[in-house]
């Protein structure tokens, strides 16, 4: 018997980088998972994965930046799987990266959209059903960024601290339904992180001895676990709370200041 068995579990952008490592983590655990994704070849991918590891398992196409298409994820896991009762809030969709001062209103929108009300639709679609249930895990995905005021992602400091904000209201108000909110501060080697790995030769090397434990996380290993800790009975007395899942990075923290801009400009 997994920690999760029977549990039914729904995670945007599950179709790669650390959502596909937590959903295969559930997976394993024994939770029936529906994976949110834009991609529809990622999505269906990770679904087959998930049943080769002897789940169960749905891929749901799902665009973040629609109320609808969040809400529809909701009630196709609901129609699936006979109720809700995990929800994992990881899904953006990034802007390019830029100073503060060139962010348009149209980035700003975008990833606020992705994000902060992203997370508000599902999670208010996810509520009935968790109340039906008697109970529910909701865990929500915040970032390091927001801590070390990371350049060149305002927009994306904005709503992850947007994202504390919600994590902990939800929490304080829908204790009384024996539903937990958490969020937690993961660094790992997803997409992004390979891409840059390919880009620039010893980014992997900078990056992992950056952190006190001296190696970058992996999805499934590092994130995953964590995951599951909140989304199951281990975590019963646990909400309201926000976790760094980065290898102790948030220690030092790092400088993000691009080489190019001067530290002085009239």
């Amino acid at each position: 018997m997994g920690l999760l068995q029977d549990k039914v579990a729904l995670v945007t952008g599950a179709g790669g980088g650390i959502g596909r490592g937590v959903a295969r983590r559930f997976a394993r655990e024994g939770a029936a998972v529906v994976i949110a994704e834009i991609d529809r070849e990622s999505g269906a991918q990770v679904a087959r994965e998930l049943e080769e590891l002897g789940g169960r398992a749905l891929f749901v196409h799902t665009d973040v930046l629609r109320k609808e298409s969040v809400q529809a994820a909701v009630a196709a896991a609901v129609a699936h799987f006979g109720g809700l009762d995990i929800l994992v809030n990881n899904a953006f969709v990034p802007t390019p990266n830029v100073l503060l001062e060139d962010k348009t209103d149209e980035m700003l929108e975008q990833t606020l959209t992705s994000t902060i009300k992203a997370s508000w639709w599902a999670m208010r679609a996810a509520l009935p059903h968790m109340r039906e249930r008697g109970g529910g895990k909701v865990v929500n995905f915040y970032s390091i960024d927001v801590e070390i005021g990371a350049w060149l992602h305002a927009d994306y400091n904005t709503a992850k601290a947007g994202i504390v904000g919600l994590t902990r209201s939800a929490a304080a108000e829908w204790g009384r339904f024996n539903i937990t909110v958490n969020a937690i501060a993961p660094t790992a080697m997803g997409a992004t992180f390979h891409k840059l790995a390919a880009e620039n030769p010893g980014f992997a090397e900078r990056a992992a001895a950056m952190r006190p434990l001296g190696r970058c996380g992996d999805p499934e290993e590092d994130i995953g676990p964590v995951v599951v800790f909140l989304a199951s009975d281990m975590s019963r007395y646990v909400t309201g709370e926000s976790f760094h899942v980065d290898g102790g990075l948030h220690l030092p923290g790092y400088n993000s200041r691009p080489a190019h801009v001067p530290v002085r400009e009239a």
